[in-house]
């Protein structure tokens, strides 16, 4: 007789990850808006503050001291990146489901519900969100299409299939997710090898409410990097047929040369001769290029460069009665 294999039952039915960066100005108005959600089995935020350079720590700090609803602030040593933060905030999520958003208030939180709901009822175990119309810069948009367009190459997804980060995922995904220990994770590379129960939904996307992206064209560039290298050999395949394009290109080169000189035609000039030769070189620097990235993660993962640091996390748990100060009990661990 076969018997199934369950899950811990949680506590708690949701759980919110939301990484921190330059959030200060938006972050209370978040936290405020999802303590007022009632979500089957209840709810959790998780706070990262991924080594933010304005006061957004201190602003965390006083959401931990005056939550109503069980909130946990954890804070890096350092900036380590979007990815890196939603990791630590899934390893203390507690949630049957969990949620990760943006600081940035442009994915609304009374969409929170619909997306726990969907993933929910639908025994999902992701659950990705799609815009009708996004409200970000148009580079940013384009930047959006392109790495979804190498993620479609790259990553065993449906083909169509919009990864945002507005996303919710089950017990089981986090519990999977979080083995990973690499320093370059990539969330969404990480939830495709785990699991093919996969759906979307379209929600609303909102202006940004206070300042601009903190994703620069350089933090993409890193993130493309992040998708193409760690989670793909494809990169690789292309170098080798690079390659074997060149040596064909050479081999014809050659048999033309040899041509030319027996029927005594004057060969070719300098020009040409430089072209060929630049081309060849051009495409073995690339090559050289994608093995030297991949050799060089795998040296810094050898080497055990954290995925990241924790230096202080706040776990508050409102008291279940009135306290004579109104205030919620906390346990800090550093």
């Amino acid at each position: 007789m076969e018997t199934a294999l369950t899950e811990p039952a949680s506590p708690i039915g949701l759980s919110i990850v939301v990484p921190v960066y330059r959030g200060a100005a938006t972050i209370g108005a978040l936290v405020a808006a999802l303590s007022d959600l009632k979500p089957d089995g209840g709810i959790e935020i998780v706070l990262v503050n991924d080594g933010s350079p304005d006061n957004s720590g201190e602003v965390c700090r006083e959401l931990a001291r005056t939550a109503s609803v069980p909130l946990t602030y954890i804070e890096h040593a350092r900036n380590f990146g979007e990815h890196n933060a939603v990791m630590t905030g899934l390893r203390h999520a507690r949630g049957r489901y969990v949620i990760t958003m943006d600081d940035d208030l442009q994915n609304p939180p009374e969409e929170v519900l619909k997306l726990y709901d969907h993933a929910r009822l639908g025994n999902w175990d992701v659950v990705y969100t799609r815009y009708a119309k996004k409200e970000h810069e148009g580079w940013r948009n384009l930047g959006s299409r392109f790495a979804n367009g190498v993620a479609d190459l790259l990553l065993d997804k449906p083909k169509g299939l919009y990864l945002s980060s507005f996303r919710c995922m089950s017990a089981l995904a986090v519990r999977e997710v979080t083995k990973y220990r690499g320093p370059y994770p990539y969330v969404d590379g990480l939830l495709m090898q785990v699991t093919q129960r996969l759906d979307s939904i379209e929600v609303r996307h909102l202006p940004r409410a206070e300042g601009r992206s903190n994703y620069t064209l350089k933090r993409l560039v890193l993130l493309w990097l992040n998708l193409a290298t760690n989670f793909s050999v494809l990169p690789l395949r292309l170098a080798i047929l690079a390659g074997v394009a060149m040596g064909v290109l050479g081999l014809l080169g050659a048999l033309l040369v040899i041509v030319e000189a027996l029927i005594g035609v004057t060969p070719s000039g300098w020009a040409s001769t430089m072209t060929v030769m630049l081309l060849i070189a051009g495409v073995q620097f690339m090559i050289l290029g994608v093995l030297g990235e991949y050799v060089g993660r795998a040296f810094l993962s050898a080497n055990g460069k954290p995925q990241g640091v924790v230096r202080e996390v706040i776990a508050a748990e409102p008291a279940a009665e009135p306290q004579p100060a109104d205030k919620p009990r906390m346990r800090a661990v550093s």
